[in-house]
């Protein structure tokens, strides 16, 4: 039976690996999530059939209430909710993975008699399950407006607190290693670590919380894998890697591509809200306003359009009337594409899962490099609901706090059209400089109402 579970688990993680290949481009990517859902059935059937096996009622339970939830959750969610979702489903790993701790340090009497590895591997996994879970909340609060958006600190005291939280986690679990075995102990470690959770994401503003889901991910693949470490699981392991490695390295992407480091995003202070000195007065400037049959002339008569998609078309459920309008345009000769900004939205790849959910062609959609190459050969740049990925200020000013991040140089086109609700700010809580250049238009009012009637006046030319 060990052997046929070993080759079991073989099989499993070849599914894992081929189906994350397959998540390379959304052409695969239904394909490659069953791929990897076949794999993980597989993992948990082998464990399943592990000698000593037992509780199976309480399995059961388990199962079922995970199903009863999780699927009618995954169904019904709304695109624009579904960084919320992820954020709320891997907390929820992470803080499996912190139980799990727990109940391995009671079922060993405070691991005694276990491998000094085992100790230590439990106890990682919980501080960093515990971390995952406390801080996939606030992030899900944050992105479910629950929470302020702004960031949330004590002031100077904000790193020294969490230097002590984190310096008390640790130490608790270095007591548990060295051999004590009181149950206070390991809920130090779980409690002090939620703290470290919450006080490390409540300073971080909305700007960054793409980086944030990104991060909080790889940390509970983190954890995991230190749990099957423990555990002498290699399913837990091997998918716990996967997870943790891949989430690191979208980190790193996410976090070059907004020219930050790491350690600058988890020491927060970016985005949401206004600055410590207080609210800025903003200087009143003009803005050129226009209408729905103003753009559709505009662009009809354009060679190429770029389109810019942002948060704010994935509140209206734009995406399917964007694809109308592009094929209309399309049909008249016209180039049409999509330039995507790697933290456009508020998780990484937002907007490609959004278009490819309204079949838009994939080889339609442009990186940032590739798009900024054509801005200058583009006549008609239509921004829907982007704001700091498109601001000049980036570029051109030295004192805002975006100053240095790569944006869509959207400026460079020809003409700008902006489809926006309102002149306000986006997570970096800073007004866009684009909204004033004199090639911008600004067309106010919901995406999805203003890309539809931009439709209706594309059909009557």
């Amino acid at each position: 039976m060990t052997t046929f579970v070993s080759v079991l688990y073989i099989i499993a993680f070849a599914l894992f690996i081929y189906g994350l290949m397959g998540l390379t481009g959304p052409r695969t990517a239904v394909r490659g999530n069953w791929i990897a859902a076949v794999g993980m059935a597989i993992a948990v059937i082998a464990t399943l059939l592990l000698p000593g096996m037992g509780n199976w009622w309480l399995i059961a339970l388990g199962v079922g209430i995970g199903t009863v939830v999780g699927v009618p959750a995954a169904r019904k969610v709304k695109m624009t909710a579904m960084p919320q979702m992820v954020a709320l489903f891997n907390g929820v790993g992470g803080g499996a993975v912190a139980l799990i701790a727990w109940v391995e340090f009671r079922d060993t009497a405070g691991y005694a008699h276990e491998p000094l590895y085992v100790a230590i591997a439990s106890l990682f996994a919980a501080i960093v399950g515990s971390v995952s879970f406390w801080g996939s909340n606030i992030a899900f609060g944050k992105l479910q407006e629950l929470i302020s958006g702004r960031p949330i600190t004590v002031g100077k005291l904000q790193q020294p607190l969490n230097v002590v939280l984190l310096a008390a986690a640790v130490a608790c679990a270095v007591a548990i290693a060295s051999g004590a075995n009181s149950e206070w102990l390991i809920i130090g470690v779980l409690v002090a670590s939620a703290l470290f959770g919450l006080m490390v994401v409540l300073p971080i503003g909305g700007a960054d919380m793409p980086v944030v889901i990104s991060l909080l991910n790889a940390l509970t693949g983190l954890s995991a894998a230190a749990m099957g470490v423990a555990l002498n699981n290699t399913a837990l392991i091997v998918a716990g890697m996967i997870v943790g490695a891949s989430g690191s390295i979208l980190t790193n992407l996410m976090a070059k591509a907004m020219n930050r480091s790491i350690p600058a995003i988890v020491a927060g202070g970016f985005g949401g809200g206004a600055t410590a000195g207080g609210p800025k007065v903003v200087e009143e400037r003009p803005v050129r306003s226009t209408s729905a049959a103003d753009a559709a002339i505009q662009m009809a008569y354009a060679s190429k359009v770029v389109v810019v998609p942002g948060y704010g078309m994935a509140v209206a459920q734009a995406q399917h009337a964007v694809r109308e309008m592009a094929d209309l345009l399309e049909a008249k000769g016209i180039e049409v594409s999509y330039a995507i900004h790697p933290v456009a939205g508020r998780m990484p790849g937002h907007m490609n899962v959004l278009l490819a959910e309204a079949d838009v062609p994939y080889e339609s959609l442009k990186e940032m490099d590739e798009s900024n190459s054509q801005f200058p050969q583009t006549d008609v740049a239509l921004v829907i609901g982007a704001n700091d990925v498109t601001n000049p200020a980036a570029q051109s000013d030295p004192n805002s706090p975006i100053y240095g991040m790569p944006i869509l140089h959207v400026n460079a086109s020809r003409s700008v059209i902006v489809l926006k609700r309102s002149m306000g700010s986006g997570f970096a809580g800073i007004e866009n400089e684009l909204f004033f250049d004199p090639k911008t238009s600004m067309l106010f009012g919901d995406a999805k109402t203003s890309v539809s009637d931009i439709v209706e006046e594309l059909k009557a030319l």
